[in-house]
């Protein structure tokens, strides 16, 4: 989906660079360190990650961005539980997934 909106594989290979990346706007950057203390367990929002975000967005939208953070963490969390495997779409290639013995059955 990030490549559909133009974000380019150099941005997407540096994700994981994000602090000290050149290729982040700060706003970029705050939204990324937002998304690291949600999803970290426990989760803590400490002032100094939260309060960068009021900066680029109203409160409407902080809620909509946790949403979505939240969900995406959902999801992962969910498919690692069940060992639900990548359908091949990116393969892995940005954000590999941790090998589980937890495979469902086909039956």
């Amino acid at each position: 989906v990030s490549r559909e909106l133009g974000v380019t594989k150099i941005k997407l290979q540096e994700l994981n660079n994000y602090k000290s990346s050149s290729l982040f706007s700060s706003e970029e950057q705050a939204v990324l360190r937002y998304a690291d203390a949600v999803t970290s367990t426990p989760t803590e929002i400490p002032d100094e990650i939260f309060q960068p975000l009021c900066e680029y967005f109203d409160d409407s939208q902080i809620v909509e961005l946790t949403s979505a953070i939240a969900w995406e963490n959902y999801r992962a969390r969910f498919d690692h539980a069940l060992g639900v495997e990548s359908q091949g779409y990116s393969e892995g290639a940005f954000c590999p997934l941790p090998v589980t013995g937890n495979q469902l059955s086909d039956h």
